[in-house]
C-alpha cells in the first residue's frame, strides 16, 4: 500500500472528517480522510474491540480538529497546545474533583490514543515520523539530585462507587426479563464487563463446571471465570422462554422485538435497560461498570485473595485490582482492630515473658 505525505488527503474530505463504513460482516469501520490516520485505524480494527476502535477514532478526530496540522507535522508543542485546550478554563472549576476542564482520565486517554498512532507510525519505518511526538512525561529533580519523570496528565485513583445489596435487589426487582437480569447477574455476580456479557456465546456457557469461558476480554485475554448457579437459572428461564429459536447469532444475548429480534444485543441496548431500570427503582446510579465493581469488592470483603479477584476480574496487572484494598471504612476498621489485637497480645506476651526472667 502506497501513501501520499505533506498533507494530501484521501477523497475530497476536509481533514479531519469522520467517515464511516462496514465490513461484509456488519462490523464498523472509520476513516478520518488522511492516509496515515486512516491506516492506524485500520490497524486498530484488527486488533481491538468496536468500542476501543470508536474511542480512538474519536480521540483523533479531537485532536486533529484543534492542531491544525498535517499527521506528519506534529511536534510536542502541538500536544502540549492540545493538554491547555482539553484542561480548558482554569477560573471554572468542577465541585467533584477540583480540576477544569475534562478529567484528567479523559486527557489521559486521549493523548494515549495520540501516542498511539505515532507509536504506529515509527514502527512502520515508511513515514516521514521518525520520532512519538508525545512526552512519555516531564524530567524534574528530585532532592539528592536524583531525576524522575512526571507524567503529563496526573490521573487521580478513584474508588469504585458500589452498590449496596438493597440497591442490587431493587434494581433486579426493576427489570422486565429473564434476559436482563441473567446480564445483571453475570455483571453484579461474576464481575463481567459489559462487553465480555454481549460476546458469550452459548459454548462459552459451561453448566456442568458452573463456569463462564470469556473469550473476549479487555485487550484479547481469556479466562475461565466461576459463577453463582443464581446465574445459571436466569439464563436458563431466558433460554427457554424468551430467546428466539431460528436466529442467525450463537451470541447468548439477542434482541427480544422490533425489527432487530434475533439479533445480537448492543451497549446501547442494555445501557438502556439499565436506565430504564434505574427510573422505576428510583436509583440514582447503577451502571454496568458499578455492577461489577460491586461484584469484585464484595469478593474482596468476603475474604478472597487480591490473587483470585484479579483472576475473576480479567485484570493483567495486580497494580488494577489493588483498588480493591481500600474498600470500605468498616472493612478497613474491622483489618485495623484484627491487627491491632495481634499487635496488642505479642505486646502482652513480651512483657510476661520480661517479668518471668525479671522477676
Amino acid at each position: 500500500m502506497s501513501f501520499r505525505w505533506g498533507g494530501e488527503h484521501a477523497g475530497m474530505n476536509q481533514f479531519p472528517c469522520l467517515i464511516r463504513s462496514s465490513t461484509a460482516g456488519g462490523e464498523a469501520r472509520y476513516a478520518l480522510g488522511d492516509p496515515l490516520v486512516d491506516s492506524y485505524l485500520a490497524f486498530v480494527a484488527g486488533r481491538w474491540r468496536p468500542n476501543t476502535l470508536w474511542a480512538v477514532t474519536h480521540d483523533l478526530k479531537t485532536f486533529f480538529s484543534i492542531i491544525d496540522r498535517d499527521p506528519a507535522e506534529v511536534v510536542a508543542a502541538d500536544v502540549f497546545e492540545f493538554l491547555a485546550d482539553q484542561r480548558g478554563d482554569p477560573t471554572v472549576v468542577r465541585m467533584s474533583d477540583g480540576e477544569s476542564g475534562l478529567s484528567a482520565r479523559t486527557i489521559a486517554r486521549r493523548l494515549s490514543s495520540v501516542s498511539g498512532l505515532y507509536s504506529y507510525l515509527v514502527a512502520r519505518g515508511d513515514t516521514p515520523v521518525r520520532s512519538n511526538p508525545v512526552p512519555r512525561g516531564l524530567s524534574t529533580r528530585r532532592r539528592g539530585g536524583r531525576r524522575q519523570q512526571v507524567p503529563l496528565v496526573r490521573v487521580p485513583r478513584t474508588l469504585p462507587k458500589i452498590l449496596s445489596p438493597a440497591q442490587v435487589t431493587g434494581l433486579l426487582g426493576a427489570l422486565r426479563t429473564h434476559r436482563d437480569g441473567a446480564m445483571v447477574y453475570a455483571m453484579v455476580l461474576g464481575g463481567l464487563r459489559r462487553c465480555e456479557v454481549l460476546g458469550l456465546r452459548l459454548g462459552d456457557v459451561q453448566v456442568p463446571e458452573r463456569s463462564l469461558f470469556i473469550a473476549e476480554g479487555k485487550g484479547g485475554h481469556q479466562r475461565v471465570i466461576p459463577i453463582s448457579n443464581t446465574f445459571f437459572s436466569a439464563v436458563g428461564d431466558y433460554l427457554r422462554s424468551e430467546r428466539p429459536r431460528k436466529v442467525d447469532t450463537d451470541r447468548v444475548f439477542v434482541t427480544l422485538k422490533g425489527p432487530n429480534r434475533g439479533r445480537p444485543m448492543t451497549a446501547d441496548g442494555i445501557d438502556k435497560i439499565l436506565q430504564a431500570a434505574r427510573a422505576r427503582a428510583g436509583l440514582e446510579r447503577a451502571t454496568c461498570h458499578q455492577l461489577r465493581h460491586t461484584c469484585l469488592t464484595r469478593l474482596r470483603e468476603a475474604g478472597m485473595e487480591l490473587e483470585a479477584v484479579q483472576a475473576q476480574a480479567g485484570h493483567v496487572s495486580i497494580e488494577s485490582t489493588r483498588i480493591y484494598l481500600h474498600l470500605t471504612d468498616d472493612w478497613l476498621a474491622d483489618e485495623y482492630r484484627r491487627a491491632a489485637e495481634r499487635i496488642d497480645a505479642d505486646s502482652a506476651a513480651e512483657l510476661v515473658a520480661m517479668q518471668a526472667i525479671n522477676p
